[in-house]
């Protein structure tokens, strides 16, 4: 196995268009634990931590650019405030250790249906920025998961940086799992509000060959907002809406049975999740200020 480290972003390209089977490695957390088990033995690893703008981000106007080296810990240090959703998850990533490590780059390239940042980047809405010698591309993440373990990187790109929308309204994330820490989960869901649109988005992993979302739940959800004029007087959402949206998230999922749970618990856990961040996310939208102060006795 030959090691390869580039020392700038363009020996990064050259290096990964001349072996298009060379593996990268930034935080190792996923590729580490793969070759230790013999479970991958690539002819090159990419060593990209001389790289030093993957470690960086950039947070101006409405867009955070975030590099794909930006461990979880930073995330959760500095970007609680634009980016909610993907610092809660970052609070759920195995351990310190590993989380000082980590980061989003590495989720995505690894494309484990199970990874934490996966539901929060979906919610949000965010587009992965992919580049080769050839040029940059950015990747909408409703396009990235491909299969099982699988995306939408041609062979001789490598992912340079995420853009996601600084948040606009209330973001949760809740995860299921054996234990609290050093667990990969049984099912994870990520809820974004989105008031500037008025629509609302989803994200759920480990339960479906790939990150998804449930659109039917949000166009059935962004429906009962709007009809029943909740963005604006601020209102409770009906026990009956969100149990429907419950329903039509579990039905989003197509879970397998393994040593972490059976598919029937997945559905209903990613039900349970799905009510429990719509009424967190909901409240915190209702105590913003953004909704008229209608409420009286709806609460």
């Amino acid at each position: 196995m030959d090691f390869l480290r580039p020392a700038s972003w363009e020996e990064a390209l050259a290096a990964k268009a001349a072996h298009p089977g060379a593996v990268p490695i930034a935080g190792g957390t996923d590729v580490m634990v793969e070759i230790n088990f013999d479970h991958r033995r690539p002819e090159h690893l990419l060593d990209l931590n001389r790289v030093e703008e993957l470690g960086e981000w950039e947070a101006d106007g409405d867009t955070v650019r975030l590099g794909a080296s930006v461990p979880y810990t930073r995330i959760m240090e500095h970007l609680r405030g634009p980016l909610p959703g993907l610092a809660l998850a970052s609070h759920t990533v195995a351990s310190p250790q590993i989380r000082n490590r980590g980061g989003v780059g590495g989720n995505l390239g690894t494309a484990s249906p199970a990874g934490d940042a996966h539901p929060a980047l979906l919610a949000a809405g965010a587009e992965v920025e992919v580049a080769s010698v050839r040029g940059t591309r950015r990747i909408p993440i409703d396009d990235f998961y491909t299969g099982v373990k699988r995306n939408a990187l041609a062979a001789d790109e490598l992912i340079r940086a995420v853009h996601v929308k600084r948040a606009s309204g209330p973001q949760q994330f809740a995860k299921v799992g054996t234990r609290n820490a050093m667990v990969i989960a049984v099912c994870a869901f990520g809820l974004a509000l989105h008031p500037d649109t008025r629509t609302v988005r989803t994200g759920i992993g480990s339960a479906a060959p790939t990150p998804v979302r449930a659109r039917a739940a949000e166009d059935f959800l962004n429906a009962a907002l709007e009809e029943d004029r909740l963005w604006d007087s601020g209102r409770a959402v009906p026990p009956s809406v969100a149990e429907e949206f419950a329903a039509l998230c579990s039905a989003a999922c197509n879970p397998i049975d393994d040593v972490r749970g059976t598919a029937g618990y997945r559905r209903h856990a990613v039900g349970v999740l799905a009510r429990r961040t719509l009424t967190w996310t909901w409240e915190a939208y209702r105590g913003t200020g953004r909704a008229a102060d209608e409420r009286g006795g709806a609460a």
